[in-house]
């Protein structure tokens, strides 16, 4: 049923469409309920103070699980793990900044995470979390809780490729010990992601057996394992003779969906049995945005309402069995071409076409976890099958459609003229528009539907008359791609982050997650979500320092990462105010740059604010901010600061205030130029570029006196970058020279001179390099003149570096080297920013917020696999200069991680064989190779086992001194370089260990082995030893002899095989394995068999009437093995044609009826036995004929004849050999008269008075019913008959085997002792 307030159809899920309009296949489960009854909460604790968190089951006995960062939490001094009944507590003690993080408890499917975060001392004290009262049934699917997803539980794996172990190396602590199981350890559930690794181990004790147990291990009901034995399933043992232990395991290697489901292991021995179930869960991957076809008929977690959460966010819908029958290409991530598995079969075709018998194997192989189901679907599809009357084709049970293309749906009628229906979810379909196209050529009708959409994925029906055929058609949606990406972002305090990405459809559904993490609203409205058609926002208001780290948007065809930095606010001065000097009536100009635009401020005079006015303005266009105080008066000479808010910052200068002191001279006064410069020699004037340069130079003279400006024309070097702001200066290596002087008299323009009575002044508006240099002024009045030369130095921001270089390339790490800049603007260069980009992306991120003093740095937090670029800029006092060029491109890779699992295999006197598992970590640069090493225990050089690298996973190092302790280490490569190596724990000595000698004879050669005559005969019997057993086989005592029985023996096995079999290649044989003074025996049983031979001495006994009485001897050879029968023919003596009268018939008499008068016949009996009939056939010489009868009747004389017969057996008792369990019968004939008295008789007693035993008796066949016989039923049994002529008894040995399915062995007893 839809859910309320929504139409039929709504709400469905993206990718395999869900049936709309009509009720499901079957109905899904309820909503899942959590196991917790109260749930632990996020807690701020001060550090040094311990933290505790609580939780409720819902029942007492639940295991609980705490977890840090996906890993397994244990009781330690760090953490205390607590239960009182229903109650769990988790301590953390002393609490530390390292102990932040998030943490999660699980129990059984369900998982609830939380936050632990640390404050200062003074902030916060040890804080009891506190649980929320009862929720609703938690959504057991939601990625965020319970059944975590593939990311979550790759971290929990203990490497990231999802390897994980369900089997601890001992019993559980606090378990109850099984008193009269074999169990030391049972295997337990177990979790693993998809393409993980997982072992269970199950421990037996072995100090009370005196033959190793027998162990099986089962999936579901009964598919033995055994037999699936191959690339991504091993079984291994081993025994510990220190322990007395003996170790199982089984090893799923590349674990696929279809694993999850219940296992079961069985342990049996001569006289116990035990058993152990436990479960495998293997997880989704999540970010491949697969869509498995499969996957709709695994049992998942249903959230609330009923619906099931995917990794997508898309409702998995109802189960849906049809999404098996149209087969697409895997969406698994490639893989190598020799590794890749071969295209998915129809398992629906398969399920159809095999027989009920193979429904669980198809099932098991092609991980089928809901066949109840499918075969309910298969059964109603079979009704379908009906010969139909109205249809000559009918439409496929399912179609397959992606969305936005059309399908067609085409049936063939019986009669071209009938009408048609088209129905979908049972509604008729009409004529709308261009959306459905209905087409009729001939007998064939079409439906046509166009840009299919979600709403089109239903059921439908073609109508013809009475009678209709029904199809599902299932609209796929394509997976939603990334078409721009995230960008990586650097914010300060405070600051709101917006990140934005555009997928390729709107409004489809997508998962933000910080460091793996799913985001969700919280109560404080944290994080934002927005939504603008196919753009998807990710809105943090006031970014804190926690907020640092990766961001990722995930569809379900891939995802976006970005990396976002959060750094303190700090404000820095690019350039600061400078004190002025100016006089009377002119303008003073305060101006300094900041790094942050937005940052305002406060102008003061003297300490107190300063108001703007008329005269006095503040002005703040962009990092720039500045006070011009225009008509400046004695009054306006002060202490200046500009205060930046919000920053503990404080930017000050001083005004002075020139007065120009004209004395009274009298007329005829010389020329003058005022400058307050001692000694007449002016300091030098500093202007920053862009700035405007005012020389005001008062002046006096009678009469007023011509001015001159002049400024020299030098040419010399720029000066290259100072390494630090206080280098001193060497006037003596000035690089420049003095070739003229340019007269300046223009009154307007950039560079002007503007003169007055008592003054000259200089304006350059704008300054630029080419301004700097050595200005001279020089007045004349006819009286004399004056000059004064004024220095002008122009600084400015350096020049851009050249491009970066990269060099040192790790994991998530460079070095950026760089040269400093051709020219440092007449500054010294006080340091440089870093920035750096992805390669595809516009924004470039800033790495440093104080300057680097060094020209080269190492930069960090880079993504592995990502291309980036890196720049420069050099700052000086005055500012930024622009970027450098961006640098070559680089990607980061990091060496692969150790090895894991290094172990020796195998040690003889000069090899040593090493195995290993791969690296957890292997990174973007794939893997290479491995290198092997070994160095003498004690020694620092190790010596490589190989030339260059090896592909795979072990190896057998060779000529390797005898005796020597060696320690062995392995590394992996890749572009990157070599990685960690891992050595063996333990130095290995070269020397061949003595293994006692141990023949492992598979269960199938410990009964006797039949083989027909001309067989080839193949026994492999493998063996244990070291060093090499010597291996001797027998028969019947005696050493082999002929060409015909060959034995080929290897380092682990050996082989007894016969070309073609012969019957005197039959006995019994011995094999024996010794090393030294010890060995090991098994004994084979060979039994060649071979037809039998014809039955002897066929004669006709008596004829009458239309019948003939016949009668032979068994045949002189049975085959060497026993006869099932003889088979009994007749053939007339006109057409010599045989047919056969009786088959598998046991006696050796018979009665031939229903002959032909007047005909001749000829007989002839076949005997049999398990290899065929005989190949000649006992005949009769003579036929037989059936006489006419007479006309007239004559009745015959009877004599009185004495019928009295001593009891004769016509058929004795045969020999027998049963199976435990079944019910036998032992069968005889007798014959006498009177009627005989029958007594049956066991080992020499009555078994009349035994209720397990009924005997039978008609028309002279006896029969004694043995119910469930067991081996102690069997015996000598006897068959006596009594009268008055006389008595006879015949009897049979009865051999009771064992039954296969007990576990029993060939040599169990099988009769009981026969007195004598």
């Amino acid at each position: 049923m839809p859910e309320p307030g929504k139409k039929p159809g709504e709400g469905k899920p993206k990718g395999w469409g869900a049936r709309s309009n009509q009720g499901p296949l079957y109905p899904p489960p309820g909503p899942a309920v959590s196991a917790f009854s109260k749930k632990p909460r996020s807690v701020e604790v001060a550090a040094g103070s311990p933290a505790v968190f609580e939780v409720e089951t819902e029942r007492v006995g639940v295991k609980v699980r705490w977890q840090r960062g996906g890993s397994d939490i244990g009781a330690s001094s760090k953490y205390g793990l607590a239960t009182e009944g229903t109650r769990h507590t988790l301590t953390v003690r002393e609490v530390g900044p390292a102990d932040q993080g998030s943490y999660a408890v699980i129990a059984g499917s369900s998982k609830v995470k939380f936050d632990l975060k640390v404050t200062e001392a003074e902030k916060a004290e040890p804080v009891l979390a506190p649980a929320p009262a009862p929720a609703p049934a938690e959504a057991t699917g939601t990625p965020g809780e319970t059944l975590a997803p593939a990311a979550e539980l790759g971290e929990s794996a203990p490497s990231p490729e999802g390897s994980s172990s369900a089997a601890r190396n001992g019993p559980t602590p606090g378990a109850p010990d099984d008193p009269i199981g074999l169990f030391v350890m049972r295997p337990q559930d177990g979790e693993v992601t998809v393409g993980g690794s997982i072992t269970f181990s199950a421990r037996v004790a072995g100090a009370s057996l005196l033959k190793p147990p027998v162990v099986k291990w089962f999936k579901g009901k009964w598919v033995d394992l055994s037999s699936k034995v191959g690339q991504h399933l091993q079984l291994h043992d081993s025994y510990d003779r220190a322990s007395k232990v003996y170790l199982f395991e089984l090893h799923i290697t590349d674990a696929q969906p279809a694993f999850t489901g219940g296992y079961r292991c069985e342990v049996s021995t001569k006289d116990k049995f035990d058993c152990s179930n436990f479960n495998l869960t293997v997880h989704e991957a999540v970010g491949t945005g697969d869509v498995d076809l499969l996957s709709s008929f695994r049992r998942t977690s249903l959230a609330g309402g009923g619906r099931r959460i995917s990794d997508s966010h898309e409702d998995a819908g109802i189960l849906d069995f049809s999404s098996l029958l149209k087969k697409r290409d895997s969406f698994r991530p490639p893989r190598d071409s020799k590794l890749e598995a071969p295209a998915e079969e129809d398992v629906w075709e398969i399920l159809r076409q095999a027989p009920p018998s193979e429904y669980e194997r198809i099932a098991f192989q092609y991980g089928v976890t809901d066949l109840r189901g499918m075969l309910k679907r298969l059964k109603g599809m079979r009704r379908d099958e009906k010969k139909s009357t109205a249809f000559q084709k009918k439409l496929e049970p399912a179609y397959q459609v992606s969305k936005g293309h059309k399908i067609r749906l085409t049936v063939e009628l019986a009669d071209p003229d009938a009408e048609v229906k088209w129905l979908k979810n049972g509604q008729e379909i009409q004529m709308s528009g261009s959306k459905y196209i209905f087409e009729s050529i001939g007998a064939k009708r079409t439906l046509t539907i166009s840009q299919c959409s979600l709403a089109d994925d239903a059921a439908y029906q073609c109508v013809v008359g009475g009678e209709k055929c029904s199809t599902e058609l299932f609209v796929k949606e394509p997976p939603v791609l990334i078409t721009r990406p995230l960008e990586d972002q650097l914010v300060m305090v405070g600051q709101r982050v917006e990140f934005e990405c555009e997928v390729s459809e709107e409004g489809a559904q997508v998962k933000w997650l910080k460091d793996g993490v799913e985001l969700t609203r919280e109560e404080t409205f944290k994080y934002r979500f927005k939504k603008d058609g196919r753009r998807h926002r990710l809105i943090i208001n006031e970014a804190t320092l926690e907020d640092t780290g990766h961001y990722a948007l995930r569809t379900s065809g891939g995802q976006a990462l970005a990396e976002l930095i959060v750094q303190e606010k700090k404000l820095e001065v690019y350039q600061s105010i400078a004190d002025l000097t100016v006089g009377a009536k002119d303008q003073a100009v305060f101006k300094c740059e900041v790094s942050d635009e937005n940052v305002r401020g406060v102008w003061l005079k003297n300490g107190k604010e300063l108001v703007p006015d008329s005269r006095i303005k503040v002005s703040h266009i962009g990092r720039v901010h500045k006070l011009t105080i225009d008509d400046v008066t004695p009054a306006d000479e002060a202490d200046y600061s500009f205060v930046p808010e919000g920053f503990a910052c404080n930017l000050s200068a001083k005004l002075h205030f020139m007065e120009v002191k004209i004395d009274f001279v009298p007329r005829q006064e010389p020329p003058k130029i005022h400058l307050d410069c001692p000694g007449r020699i002016p300091d030098t004037i500093v202007v920053v570029a862009g700035n405007k340069l005012r020389l005001d130079v008062p002046i006096s003279g009678d009469p007023a006196p011509t001015v001159i400006w002049q400024k020299a024309i030098t040419q010399g070097n720029k000066s290259p970058a100072r390494p630090a702001p206080d280098a001193p200066e060497d006037a003596g290596d000035s690089d420049e020279w003095v070739f003229d002087k340019k007269l300046l008299c223009e009154t307007e323009g950039r560079v002007r001179v503007e003169t007055t009575k008592d003054r000259s002044i200089f304006t350059v508006e704008g300054a630029e390099k080419e301004d700097e240099g050595v200005y001279t002024v020089t007045v004349k009045n006819p009286v004399g003149e004056d000059r004064v030369n004024l220095t002008v130095k122009v600084i400015d921001v350096p020049d851009a570096p050249a491009a970066p270089k990269v060099s040192n390339v790790g994991e998530d790490s460079c070095t950026v080297q760089w040269e400093p800049p051709a020219y440092d603007g007449g500054q010294p260069v006080l340091g440089y920013i870093l920035e750096r980009k992805k390669k595809k992306s516009y924004r470039w991120m800033r790495l440093n917020f104080d300057l680097i003093q060094e020209l080269s740095h190492e930069a960090r937090r880079m993504i592995e696999g990502v291309v980036y670029e890196m720049r420069v800029y050099a700052v000086n006092a005055i500012g930024m200069s622009r970027p450098s060029p961006a640098s070559q491109p680089f990607m980061p890779i990091g060496p692969p991680s150790e090895p894991t699992h290094l172990a020796v295999e195998d040690v003889s006197d000069t090899t040593v064989s090493l195995k290993w598992r791969p690296p957890e970590r292997v990174g973007a640069g794939g893997l290479d190779g491995y290198s092997v090493e070994y160095c003498p225990e004690g020694g620092s050089e190790w010596v490589a086992a190989l030339r260059g690298l090896t592909e795979h996973t072990s190896i057998l190092v060779k000529a390797l001194p005898t005796g020597a302790r060696l320690l062995f280490r392995v590394r992996a490569h890749n572009m990157a370089g070599p990685g960690a190596p891992v050595t063996t724990t333990e130095p290995v000595t070269v020397q061949e260990i003595l293994q006692r000698p141990r023949l492992q004879l598979p269960r199938h050669l410990r009964q006797t082995i039949q083989k027909k005559v001309r067989e080839p005969v193949n026994l492999l019997i493998p063996f244990q030893g070291k060093p090499r057993p010597q291996v001797t086989w027998t028969k019947e005592g005696q050493p082999l002899a002929g060409e015909e029985v060959s034995v080929r023996n290897s380092p682990t096995d050996t082989i007894l095989f016969i070309r073609a079999a012969r019957r005197a290649h039959s006995g019994t044989y011995q094999v024996t394995v010794r090393i030294e003074n010890m060995e090991d025996k098994a004994t084979l049983v060979l039994q060649v068999v071979d037809k039998p031979s014809p039955p002897q001495d066929l004669r006709v006994t008596e004829a009458w009437g239309l019948n003939v009485a016949l009668e032979w001897k068994p045949p002189q050879d049975d085959g060497n093995t026993e006869l099932w029968g003889y088979t009994v023919q007749k053939a007339d003596k006109k057409t010599m044609e045989w047919f056969t009268v009786l088959e598998h018939y046991r006696r050796t008499h018979c009665v031939v009826p229903e002959l032909i008068i007047g005909n001749g016949y000829y007989f002839r009996v076949f005997s049999q036995n398990m290899v065929g009939s005989s190949d000649t056939a006992a005949t009769t010489k003579e036929p037989v004929f059936i006489p006419r009868p007479g006309i007239t009747y004559e009745p015959p004389n009877y004599k009185a004849l004495d019928f009295s017969e001593a009891p004769s057996f016509t058929q004795p008792l045969v020999n027998r050999s049963v199976i435990a369990g079944y019910t036998t019968m032992l069968c005889c004939a007798v014959r006498g008269s009177p009627k005989p008295k029958i007594s049956w008789f066991k080992n020499g007693l009555d078994l009349g008075q035994d209720a397990r035993f009924r005997m039978f008796s008609k028309q002279g066949v006896l029969t004694l019913e043995i119910r469930k016989p067991c081996p102690f039923d069997g015996g000598i049994y006897v068959c006596r008959a009594t009268n008055l002529q006389g008595e006879a008894q015949c009897e049979c040995r009865l051999e009771v085997r064992a039954s296969r399915r007990l576990g029993g062995h060939n040599d169990m007893a099988s009769s009981s002792a026969v007195p004598q």
